[in-house]
């Protein structure tokens, strides 16, 4: 049964040092340590759940003064979960493209000033993007393949504001829908998290 966004209103009450900004992804067909290769990543120490690893990525941001960004990864079933704390570059789509050669890419984008984006692609093809606040407007190969599950979710194609803001939580619930992969505070909490920094711009 597919999750809705209520199903993840916890994130952000739970977890708030990261759920103002935040780049969540999930990559099917490369492991963390193919995945760094591919990104041009740099190893770095391992760290244990996500109040370090958010720590370590705000050092990390005033060190490099942005240039570098950190990203923790884990391995769920099939999948790679990358967690990138204020960062976005699972989202960029001149990184990301190339980089899913052969693999499934579903990630999903937060900033402090609201700004967001979801983003699926397969093997290099760009098949949904959108801002999770205005998923009225989508682009991609297939923009409206999911329109009935996001619907499902509840995101809001309303012209009217919604009464409670869930466009991060069913963002979260549709990154689920695609790989079966669900975001728990357990996972993010008892998680040793293999690290690396890699080049943001």
């Amino acid at each position: 049964m597919t999750k809705t966004a209520a199903d993840y209103a916890w994130f952000e009450n739970d977890f708030p040092d990261i759920g103002e900004a935040y780049c969540f992804t999930l990559v099917r067909g490369l492991s963390p340590a193919e995945l760094v290769s591919r990104l041009g990543g740099r190893p770095e120490a391992p760290l244990q759940g996500i109040s370090d690893v958010v720590d370590a990525a705000f050092a990390q941001y005033d060190l490099e003064e942005g240039d570098r960004g950190l990203v923790a990864m884990t391995t769920v079933g099939a999948w790679t979960l990358v967690i990138e704390p204020n960062g976005y570059l699972g989202v960029t789509e001149e990184r990301v493209l190339p980089a899913s050669a052969g693999a499934s890419w579903v990630s999903h984008f937060v900033n402090i000033n609201g700004v967001g984006t979801f983003l699926w692609a397969e093997d290099q093809v760009l098949r949904l993007c959108f801002d999770p606040m205005f998923p009225e407007d989508r682009w991609g190969s297939g923009p409206d393949d999911l329109l009935d599950v996001m619907e499902r979710i509840g995101f809001h194609f309303e012209d009217d504001d919604p009464e409670t803001e869930l466009s991060s939580p069913a963002a979260f619930a549709l990154a689920e829908h695609l790989t079966g992969v669900a975001i728990t505070p357990t996972l993010l909490q008892a998680t040793t998290f293999t690290c690396a920094t890699v080049r943001i711009r």
